[in-house]
Protein backbone atom coordinates (compact mmCIF):
# COMPACT_ATOMS: atom_id res chain seq x y z
CA UNK A 1 0.00 0.00 0.00
CA UNK A 2 3.02 2.08 -0.57
CA UNK A 3 1.85 5.93 -0.99
CA UNK A 4 4.49 6.70 -3.49
CA UNK A 5 3.62 4.04 -5.56
CA UNK A 6 -0.19 5.16 -5.64
CA UNK A 7 1.10 8.60 -6.56
CA UNK A 8 3.36 7.28 -9.46
CA UNK A 9 0.50 5.44 -10.75
CA UNK A 10 -1.65 8.14 -10.67
CA UNK A 11 0.56 10.24 -12.61
CA UNK A 12 1.20 7.71 -15.17
CA UNK A 13 -2.82 6.91 -16.09
CA UNK A 14 -3.13 9.26 -18.76
CA UNK A 15 -3.80 12.91 -16.60
CA UNK A 16 -4.36 16.07 -18.52
CA UNK A 17 -2.37 19.48 -18.46
CA UNK A 18 -5.29 21.64 -17.95
CA UNK A 19 -5.56 24.07 -15.29
CA UNK A 20 -7.85 20.58 -13.56
CA UNK A 21 -4.82 18.91 -13.91
CA UNK A 22 -4.22 19.50 -10.07
CA UNK A 23 -7.56 17.78 -8.96
CA UNK A 24 -6.84 15.02 -11.71
CA UNK A 25 -3.62 14.34 -10.33
CA UNK A 26 -5.37 14.21 -6.95
CA UNK A 27 -8.32 12.17 -7.97
CA UNK A 28 -6.57 9.80 -9.45
CA UNK A 29 -4.00 9.38 -6.51
CA UNK A 30 -7.16 8.68 -4.31
CA UNK A 31 -8.62 6.11 -6.95
CA UNK A 32 -5.12 4.34 -6.67
CA UNK A 33 -5.59 4.36 -2.57
CA UNK A 34 -8.93 3.07 -2.71
CA UNK A 35 -7.84 0.37 -4.91
CA UNK A 36 -5.50 -0.46 -2.38
CA UNK A 37 -7.80 0.09 0.50
CA UNK A 38 -10.13 -1.82 -0.82
CA UNK A 39 -8.02 -4.98 -1.07
CA UNK A 40 -6.61 -4.49 2.36
CA UNK A 41 -10.06 -4.04 3.72
CA UNK A 42 -10.53 -8.11 2.21
CA UNK A 43 -7.56 -9.24 4.30
CA UNK A 44 -9.17 -7.18 7.58
CA UNK A 45 -12.73 -9.19 6.94
CA UNK A 46 -10.81 -12.55 6.66
CA UNK A 47 -8.86 -11.78 9.74
CA UNK A 48 -11.20 -9.52 12.22
CA UNK A 49 -13.36 -11.18 14.70
CA UNK A 50 -16.74 -11.63 14.48
CA UNK A 51 -17.76 -9.05 16.83
CA UNK A 52 -15.91 -6.52 14.30
CA UNK A 53 -16.41 -8.32 11.50
CA UNK A 54 -19.68 -6.27 10.62
CA UNK A 55 -17.54 -2.66 11.11
CA UNK A 56 -15.35 -4.24 8.65
CA UNK A 57 -18.10 -5.48 5.78
CA UNK A 58 -19.33 -1.53 6.23
CA UNK A 59 -15.80 -0.21 5.43
CA UNK A 60 -15.12 -2.31 2.88
CA UNK A 61 -18.13 -1.42 0.96
CA UNK A 62 -18.01 2.35 1.77
CA UNK A 63 -14.47 2.40 0.27
CA UNK A 64 -16.13 0.50 -2.71
CA UNK A 65 -18.52 3.10 -3.26
CA UNK A 66 -15.92 5.74 -2.99
CA UNK A 67 -13.97 4.18 -5.75
CA UNK A 68 -16.72 3.77 -7.82
CA UNK A 69 -17.26 7.69 -7.34
CA UNK A 70 -13.35 8.34 -7.82
CA UNK A 71 -13.23 6.62 -10.96
CA UNK A 72 -16.19 8.90 -12.24
CA UNK A 73 -14.62 11.60 -11.40
CA UNK A 74 -11.54 10.96 -12.92
CA UNK A 75 -13.33 10.43 -16.13
CA UNK A 76 -15.23 13.78 -15.82
CA UNK A 77 -12.35 15.70 -15.33
CA UNK A 78 -10.79 13.92 -18.82
CA UNK A 79 -8.80 11.36 -17.41
CA UNK A 80 -8.33 7.45 -17.49
CA UNK A 81 -9.18 6.01 -13.87
CA UNK A 82 -6.67 3.85 -12.97
CA UNK A 83 -6.89 0.27 -12.34
CA UNK A 84 -6.16 -1.50 -9.40
CA UNK A 85 -3.07 -3.79 -9.33
CA UNK A 86 -3.49 -7.55 -9.05
CA UNK A 87 -2.32 -7.28 -5.26
CA UNK A 88 -0.47 -4.98 -2.91
CA UNK A 89 1.35 -5.03 -0.22
CA UNK A 90 0.69 -4.90 3.05
CA UNK A 91 2.48 -2.41 6.01
CA UNK A 92 3.07 -5.53 7.99
CA UNK A 93 1.84 -8.73 8.59
CA UNK A 94 -1.46 -9.82 9.49
CA UNK A 95 -1.78 -13.28 11.28
CA UNK A 96 -4.71 -12.41 13.95
CA UNK A 97 -7.80 -10.39 14.66
CA UNK A 98 -5.17 -7.69 16.49
CA UNK A 99 -3.29 -7.30 13.49
CA UNK A 100 -6.32 -6.79 11.57
CA UNK A 101 -7.99 -3.95 13.31
CA UNK A 102 -4.07 -2.09 13.27
CA UNK A 103 -3.95 -3.13 9.62
CA UNK A 104 -8.07 -1.11 9.26
CA UNK A 105 -6.60 2.00 11.21
CA UNK A 106 -3.42 2.30 9.01
CA UNK A 107 -5.41 1.78 5.95
CA UNK A 108 -8.01 4.49 7.38
CA UNK A 109 -4.88 6.62 8.22
CA UNK A 110 -3.47 6.65 4.42
CA UNK A 111 -6.55 7.23 2.91
CA UNK A 112 -6.57 10.10 4.97
CA UNK A 113 -3.54 11.45 3.72
CA UNK A 114 -4.88 11.04 0.22
CA UNK A 115 -8.17 12.75 0.57
CA UNK A 116 -6.16 15.66 1.96
CA UNK A 117 -3.89 16.25 -0.56
CA UNK A 118 -7.51 15.95 -2.91
CA UNK A 119 -9.12 18.39 -0.97
CA UNK A 120 -5.98 20.56 -1.16
CA UNK A 121 -6.27 20.07 -4.84
CA UNK A 122 -9.66 20.25 -5.40
CA UNK A 123 -12.73 23.04 -5.43
CA UNK A 124 -16.45 23.06 -5.14
CA UNK A 125 -18.18 20.14 -5.06
CA UNK A 126 -15.32 17.66 -5.50
CA UNK A 127 -13.52 19.79 -2.61
CA UNK A 128 -16.53 18.92 -0.76
CA UNK A 129 -16.65 15.05 -1.29
CA UNK A 130 -13.14 14.85 -0.42
CA UNK A 131 -13.28 16.33 2.80
CA UNK A 132 -16.08 14.12 3.61
CA UNK A 133 -14.22 11.23 2.37
CA UNK A 134 -11.46 12.37 4.79
CA UNK A 135 -13.87 12.76 7.68
CA UNK A 136 -15.27 9.56 6.83
CA UNK A 137 -11.93 7.67 7.09
CA UNK A 138 -10.62 9.88 10.43
CA UNK A 139 -13.73 8.88 12.21
CA UNK A 140 -13.28 4.82 10.98
CA UNK A 141 -9.71 5.20 11.94
CA UNK A 142 -10.57 6.75 15.29
CA UNK A 143 -13.08 3.65 15.50
CA UNK A 144 -10.57 1.11 14.79
CA UNK A 145 -7.89 2.55 17.06
CA UNK A 146 -9.78 3.88 19.97
CA UNK A 147 -8.48 6.96 19.65
CA UNK A 148 -8.41 9.99 16.99
CA UNK A 149 -5.72 12.00 15.95
CA UNK A 150 -5.70 16.10 15.98
CA UNK A 151 -5.51 16.58 12.40
CA UNK A 152 -5.96 13.33 10.11
CA UNK A 153 -4.52 13.32 6.77
CA UNK A 154 -1.74 15.87 7.94
CA UNK A 155 1.90 14.26 6.45
CA UNK A 156 3.46 15.59 9.63
CA UNK A 157 2.06 13.56 11.77
CA UNK A 158 3.68 10.08 9.93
Amino acid sequence: MSTARTARTARTAGTATTASGGALDAAQAALAAEHAVVYGYGVVGGRVDGARRSEATSAHSAHRARRDALARTVRDLGGTPVAAEAAYALPFPVPDPAAAVRLAADLEDRIAGVYSDLVRAAEGPLRREAAGALREAAVRAARWRGTGVAFPGLAERA
